[in-house]
């Protein structure tokens, strides 16, 4: 206690000092508009600075945080893209287009319409049963196709309906070429992706483009050339490196496949078209 009384009467007059001025101070700036706007200003500069430090400090020590939900927004955004990308593709495709096509490519064909009543998409051999049988005409090795594109093959018949091996099947394996190009291969399904299908052996000096149409070539009996099959999403290299393997967009959605045309074999028109100038001749002949 003496310590501090000695402490008041030694700093005593400084202390008063201090006082006065701070009592000074405040009722200048506090009763005269000038210096309290002056005050005023250079407080608040001063309080803002201090704010923006503290906000920056506060900014860089969240800067991680902040770098992790921009990665996020950012793969969030280039799937929405991706998806757009993809959806405004489905719009630029011209079905009615491609139906017409369909319909030209057919003429000729004996064509029998059926239901899907059975579908498959996620295992490694999908089947697809139809409601039409050998009692409508069908019978194995007839091809399937729908308005947007080749299905499968019938692989079995009975009297009222059969079962076909769509190209979501590992043992689908058809004959396809390059529409521009014209070189040619052999659709195989990996599994996975029901949209996505592959071609191998393309040769490396083969044109190839992305979007470029994929079509059947007409190599087997089975369908006609022409027939849509997708079109060419990525370019890959084969297993061994000498030649391409082409991701195909499939054109048909086998998730939504509800309405087919399974086709007449094409060497049975050929045959039939074969007995039909026979029997002209024949004809011919007599009437001679």
């Amino acid at each position: 206690m003496n310590t501090l009384l000695e402490y008041i009467r030694a700093w005593g007059h400084w202390i008063v000092f201090l006082l006065l001025e701070m009592l000074s101070l405040v009722l200048l700036f506090r009763y005269n508009a000038y210096q309290g706007s002056v005050w005023f200003t250079k407080a608040n500069a001063v309080a803002g600075k201090v704010m923006e430090w503290q906000s920056n400090v506060s900014a860089y020590t969240h800067l991680s945080e902040e770098n992790q939900s921009l990665t996020a927004r950012n793969v969030q955004l280039e799937r929405e893209v991706a998806a757009l990308r993809e959806h405004l593709h489905q719009l630029e495709y011209d079905s009615t287009a491609t139906e017409r096509a369909m319909a030209a490519h057919l003429q000729g064909l004996k064509q029998i319409s059926a239901q899907v009543v059975d579908n498959s998409i996620r295992l490694r051999d999908n089947l697809i049963t139809i409601n039409r049988g050998k009692k409508d005409g069908v019978h194995s090795e007839m091809g399937v196709v729908c308005g947007t594109g080749i299905v499968g093959i019938v692989s079995q018949a009975g009297a009222h309906y059969a079962t076909d091996i769509p190209v979501l099947n590992s043992h689908s394996n058809i004959s396809c070429r390059l529409k521009d190009s014209e070189y040619f291969g052999y659709l195989r399904w990996d599994g996975g992706n029901p949209l996505r299908a592959y071609i191998d052996d393309i040769p490396r000096h083969a044109r190839v483009h992305k979007g470029e149409t994929v079509e059947t070539s007409g190599y087997s009996n089975v369908f006609p050339a022409g027939i849509f099959v997708g079109r060419v999403k990525r370019i890959l290299n084969s297993d061994d490196g000498l030649s391409y393997k082409l991701e195909i967009g499939m054109s048909t959605d086998f998730a939504r496949l509800r309405e087919v045309i399974v086709i007449e074999n094409v060497e049975n028109v050929k045959a039939n078209a074969n007995e039909d100038e026979t029997r002209l001749r024949r004809h011919e002949n007599k009437t001679e």
